[in-house]
């Protein structure tokens, strides 16, 4: 009879949407054994989205930065973690290093795809089809099934947490009310310009949005603060920008009091898709197909040229018609479909 699984390490992803969708995995996890316990491993910008995902017990920070080896600080990190006596770990990043802490942790069953050469660190070693598993979110909850499991697996949606009482002080710290509902636009993508829709383009929606009754809020991280004054700049009514102004935790529950979302294939557009807003989601140099928003309630915009997906940060042609050839007024069709809920894929 197999050893019951009773505590389990998951090594986790370093962007946003691919934490959100990690939460696929855990939950696919706590179905799976049931009585074990979950902690993630991940950056410490990540905690406030881990906090808000109930089947995880705790979070465990990182402890180097992005991109750094740190062997010490990995060393020293297994070295505690072995008290806690982990039954298996499920490394998610295909890197060198991310394998590292499990094994130094010495928790006796490792498993992960096979990436960078670590073989002996990672001791169940799985081959990655991409022709089968041809999403980001179905590799990741394919590691928590057996290795025999039928694939591609089941995905369950993502369902994150909100604080109503947070929710609350958010709106009043930022002088917010809901007395017109609030739609978001999400200008910015980490990943780089090709998976941005243009800012005069945002401004149109947000434009078409005001005259329907709608008051707007543009979100995003201090980065994107320039998109969202320039799409304040080509706007024709008064728009409220909070990028750089809320916590991660913050645009969880903002978000929930939101009626429709408007966003870029971005972290942000993940973390709508998990709190169940209605969103509409523009894809650029990405794809739908690799990273799709995991709700039924989304209308997905993605023109698929010859050039497409590229999956370049900066678009190789320099032309970015991906993006720039998804008019304005497509997307307020989608705007107006999704708001008589009709969740459509264009």
């Amino acid at each position: 009879m197999p050893t019951p699984v009773k505590q389990i390490l998951v090594v986790g992803p370093s962007w946003v949407g691919d934490m959100v969708m990690a939460q696929s995995l855990f939950i696919t996890l706590q179905q799976t054994y049931p009585n074990a316990a979950i902690d993630v491993l991940a950056p410490a910008w990540s905690e406030p989205i881990l906090n808000r995902m109930p089947e995880v017990r705790s979070a465990i920070t990182q402890p180097v930065g992005h991109g750094e080896f740190g062997l010490l600080a990995r060393y020293r990190l297994g070295k505690q973690l072995r008290q806690r006596c982990y039954d298996r770990a499920i490394v998610i990043p295909r890197s060198f290093k991310s394998a590292l802490v499990p094994f130094f942790a010495r928790i006796p069953t490792r498993i992960g795809y096979k990436g960078e050469m670590r073989f002996g660190l990672i001791n169940q070693m799985r081959e990655l089809d991409k022709s089968v598993l041809t999403q980001t979110v179905q590799r990741f909850v394919a590691l928590g099934l057996p290795q025999d499991a039928p694939l591609p697996p089941a995905i369950p949606e993502p369902k994150l947490t909100v604080d109503n009482e947070n929710q609350q002080r958010v709106l009043q710290k930022l002088g917010l009310t809901l007395d017109r509902p609030a739609v978001g636009l999400m200008p910015g993508a980490e990943y780089g310009p090709a998976k941005r829709w243009p800012e005069a383009h945002f401004a149109g929606v947000a434009d078409y949005l005001v005259e329907q009754g709608y008051q707007v809020w543009l979100l995003g991280s201090e980065k994107d603060r320039a998109a969202a004054e320039a799409i304040q700049r080509t706007s024709k009514h008064p728009l409220i920008n909070l990028c750089g102004k809320t916590s991660l935790q913050d645009v969880v529950d903002l978000m929930a009091a939101m009626r429709l979302a408007v966003t870029n294939d971005s972290g942000l557009m993940h973390i709508a898709a998990a709190v169940g807003v209605p969103l509409v989601a523009i894809y650029g140099s990405s794809t739908p197909a690799y990273t799709p928003p995991l709700t039924q309630r989304a209308a997905v915009l993605y023109q698929g040229l010859s050039c497409s997906p590229c999956f370049e940060r900066v678009c190789p042609l320099g032309h970015t018609q991906c993006l720039t050839s998804i008019t304005v007024d497509k997307v307020i069709k989608a705007v107006q479909d999704m708001s008589s809920a009709k969740a459509i894929i264009t």
